[in-house]
């Protein structure tokens, strides 16, 4: 797919902050020069075609009392796509990728109290029989991270 310039407009714009008024979409339209009805329909397909997977906004856990929590696991190649199937299909992972290091499958937990990334963790471990390597966040660090489309 080709992005033109009202399709980079929106993916920089969205990177920011939504204002906070009973109709964002509305205030970000205008911003832009486009009808909400634009704005939303763009940013569907977008969606559609995979230019972007997730679009919602991003929640401090830990000030909710809930916790993030780093995983990894030594998951053998053959039952790679099989472990993660049930490992994805916990609502509390929030990503997971692949990589090529004998610790080939990292994702992070995001639970709902602190004790959930224990009972979460424990858990895939019983489905899948592999451990799974727990590295909790020592410290935050905030880090703006935006992709220039």
């Amino acid at each position: 797919m080709t992005l033109d310039d009202k399709d980079r407009a929106i993916l920089n714009r969205m990177q920011d902050d939504l204002p906070l008024t009973s109709h964002p979409y509305v205030a970000v339209a205008e911003e832009l020069g486009l009808s909400e009805t634009e704005l939303l329909d763009r940013l569907t397909r977008l969606k559609e075609d995979r230019v972007i997977t997730r679009f919602g906004p991003f929640f401090d856990a830990a000030a909710m009392g809930g916790a993030f929590c780093l995983c990894a696991m030594a998951v053998p190649v053959e039952n790679f796509e099989t472990v993660l199937t049930k490992v994805n299909a916990h609502p509390e992972v929030a990503h997971n990728y692949e990589r090529t290091h004998r610790l080939n499958m990292w994702f992070v937990l995001a639970t709902e109290t602190p004790e959930g990334i224990e009972a979460a963790a424990d858990a895939i471990e019983r489905e899948t029989g592999i451990q799974v390597l727990r590295f909790p966040k020592l410290q935050e660090f905030f880090i703006g991270f935006r992709v220039a489309a």
